[in-house]
């Protein structure tokens, strides 16, 4: 039974994620930005959301928590340093890669606002 009830929060947890981050991009879409990915995957970790506006390369974490604060928290050192890795890579198969500024946001998703979006936020 406890394992059922684990499996049913991990899904909804990863259901509630996917809708944040699905937020986030049309929001960043609505302010401009043109999303090139959503969940992006490499061998060293995943990018929610990888945005362009012009020359800039956004790499984005969405985090949904019941605060501000804790979603800006909630962005580890560790994590902060996998999403850069993974940033890597994707520049590096990028055709214009030495033209690009790149830049990592936060988005953070609170329930009953609009998306905050916190540029530069690492």
């Amino acid at each position: 039974m406890a394992d059922r009830d684990a499996a049913s929060n991990r899904r909804k947890a990863l259901r509630r994620g996917h809708l944040s981050e699905y937020l986030a991009a049309l929001y960043l879409f609505l302010k401009g930005y043109r999303i090139v990915a959503l969940r992006y995957r490499t061998r060293l970790g995943e990018i929610d959301i990888i945005a362009r506006k012009g020359d800039l390369a956004v790499f984005v974490e969405v985090k949904a928590r019941r605060n501000e604060a804790s979603a800006v928290d909630a962005v580890s050192h560790a994590a902060q340093t996998r999403i850069r890795n993974a940033s890597d890579l994707w520049l590096a198969r990028q055709r214009d890669q030495a033209g690009l500024s790149q830049r990592y946001d936060i988005v953070a998703i609170v329930p009953g606002k609009w998306p905050r979006h916190l540029p530069d936020a690492f």
